[in-house]
């Protein structure tokens, strides 16, 4: 008996399906509006390379030539090829509008492409759009994903050039027996990653794809040989001719060698501490970097780790295209344990075939999985609370968090709680959960990027064209004043856990301290201006306050820019902001 149709005139299994794709839709939405909100953050999760990468950016347009790269810190003169800054350039027009949300936003493209592209491999492999669809938001659900997709950090293009030749040879099989347009393809997409990262991938690049052409050989080694490796021999000539191409233009190419291939790359291979001992122990040992994809995932890590076991178990019934996407994965973490230096950020390429090989195993894995997942989403929105509750106690008569970021937390709590109990909700609900927790999570920084995390405009008018000292934890933080302080001339110090002596502090100087909240920074200075800012950094006693609840010394601080004792006016001369250090 035919089974009997629903009223707008589908069978119930298809309705079901529609009902999904329209849930997973909503949940599409929602995992937009989190990679775009807060997008300007000071706050925003990253890595601290993007001051770096600022820095240089800012001084080559300054420049007016794109090549040689420029940089008042020497280490930092090449430490990537110039795609990553040329975009820079092009995204802030020339550096004429100088903003966060200018650097970053072709990041969130880039991003958004690669889960497109994630979305049409997962329905051309299942047949199913929903799967597809599954696919996209396990990917944007990563936490790899939102840290590294969105700041201006080389990540997010780096990972779509390098996974676009996998997903062709997935959307249309017959790419892999071309004998020029593939190659051709797989060349110029590997030579753009080259040209934001490094020359270096194309090791694992190369050998994913060598290996993916002999599986489609069906192993038969000597017909890979005399057919395919010609083609995989092409494609990365092409793409080492594109690399080569900056040490061609470049006016000084043997500086290029020095900071770039022999500092940047050579030396990932020369640690102190011996090649064995950091093979088999510490953080950047072989078991960390194993652990590096369920990390990747975050929230995901249960799903994750849990769809390796299904997958060991289901071995000889995986389709084609998940052994593919094993091989990708598989090849990625083989090729990065070979180097001293390993780190779980190595692994982002392979992030999109593994996003597949969740969405494909999703039924298959066990709730329990989801779960924890859930558990963890329910973590984080109570952490956040209780870090949005102190922060209101250490600013008495001062509503930091407005009533929609409570609500907000609720939304989160609820979607969580509700996966928890419905059986049938725990899966989406996993995801739903994830992106609210960064929604929540970009809406508890507010305080700190609205108008109490800014300085005023007689502050910044005060500090226009004159030297301000500012403290730096990393190389080249002090790029994020640029957009505090607009207009001055930076010199960076090295930040302290205790607010400088007033003897320490250089005469009559503009200067930024960091105190804890209400506290005098130091007799005889004026202030000029203040706001409200997280200290970075913190040390394992400070995060063990965190977690417990007391994180307002070690987490909340107010940053002062200071007038020092002294007599007459500042004798910086006005000039173009720069950046700088004693």
């Amino acid at each position: 008996m035919a089974a009997p149709l629903t009223a707008e005139g589908a069978h119930p299994s298809q309705a079901a399906g529609h009902r999904r794709v329209a849930g997973l839709c909503m949940v599409a939405l929602l995992a937009v509006i989190a990679y775009l909100y807060g997008l300007d953050s000071q706050h925003a999760p990253k890595n601290g390379d993007e001051y770096a990468y600022e820095h240089i950016t800012r001084l080559t347009a300054a420049s007016g030539s794109l090549l040689p790269l420029r940089s008042d810190i020497p280490i930092l003169r090449n430490t990537k090829p110039p795609l990553l800054f040329w975009q820079g350039i092009a995204s802030t027009d020339g550096g004429r509008h100088w903003t966060l949300a200018r650097l970053r936003y072709p990041s969130v493209v880039y991003t958004l492409l690669t889960a497109a592209l994630v979305l049409a491999v997962g329905f051309r492999v299942s047949g199913r759009p929903e799967t597809g669809l599954l696919a996209a938001l396990v990917f944007l659900a990563f936490f790899s994903t939102y840290r590294y997709g969105r700041p201006f950090l080389t990540n997010a293009p780096e990972v779509l050039w390098l996974f676009l030749p996998f997903a062709t040879l997935l959307l249309w099989r017959p790419a892999g027996r071309s004998r020029v347009a593939f190659p051709v393809l797989a060349g110029v997409s590997v030579g753009v990653a080259l040209l934001y990262k490094s020359f270096a991938l194309v090791v694992p690049a190369g050998l994913a794809l060598a290996l993916w052409h002999l599986r489609l050989r069906g192993g038969r080694l000597a017909e890979f040989l005399t057919r395919d490796l010609r083609k995989v021999a092409l494609a990365l000539a092409i793409a080492l001719a594109m690399f080569g191409a900056w040490f061609a233009l470049d006016p000084d190419p043997a500086n290029v060698w020095r900071d770039f291939v022999l500092r940047e790359n050579a030396g990932k291979f020369d640690k102190p501490g011996g090649y064995l001992p950091r093979l088999l122990w510490g953080s950047s040992s072989l078991w960390s970097l194993a652990l590096g994809y369920p990390l990747n995932a975050g929230l995901l890590f249960f799903p994750v780790a849990a769809l390796a076991v299904v997958a060991w178990r289901r071995r000889a019934e995986q389709s084609e295209g998940e052994i593919l996407l094993w091989i990708l994965l598989l090849t990625f973490l083989l090729v990065y344990s070979v180097p001293s230096q390993r780190s779980s950020r190595y692994l982002l390429p392979a992030m999109p075939a593994l996003a597949l090989l969740l969405a494909l195993g999703w039924q298959r894995i066990a709730r329990w999985a989801f779960v924890l997942s859930l558990v963890g989403v329910v973590a984080v929105a109570g952490m956040l609370g209780t870090l949005s509750y102190r922060l209101d106690q250490a600013m008495p008569g001062v509503r930091a968090h407005p009533a929609a970021h409570w609500a907000l937390l609720a939304a989160t709590g609820v979607v969580a709680v509700a996966g928890l109990g419905v059986p049938a909700f725990t899966r989406p609900a996993a995801l739903a959960g994830t992106f609210l927790a960064y929604l929540s999570f970009a809406h508890s920084l507010q305080p700190f990027d609205g108008p109490a995390g800014r300085y005023d405009e007689a502050a910044r008018s005060h500090a226009r064209g004159r030297e301000v000292l500012v403290p730096y934890d990393f190389v080249a933080k002090e790029e994020r004043y640029l957009f505090l302080l607009p207009g001055a001339r930076l010199v960076g110090y090295r930040e302290e856990r205790r607010p400088a002596a007033p003897e320490r502090l250089p005469p009559d100087s503009l200067v930024v301290l960091q105190v804890p909240i209400g506290s005098n920074p130091c007799a005889g200075c004026t202030v000029v201006g203040r706001r409200l800012d997280i200290r970075g950094r913190q040390t394992g006693a400070e995060l063990r306050d965190v977690l417990g609840g007391r994180a307002s010394p070690a987490l909340f601080v107010e940053e002062l820019l200071v007038r020092t004792p002294g007599s007459g006016p500042v004798s910086a001369a006005p000039g173009e902001a720069g950046s700088g250090r004693p």
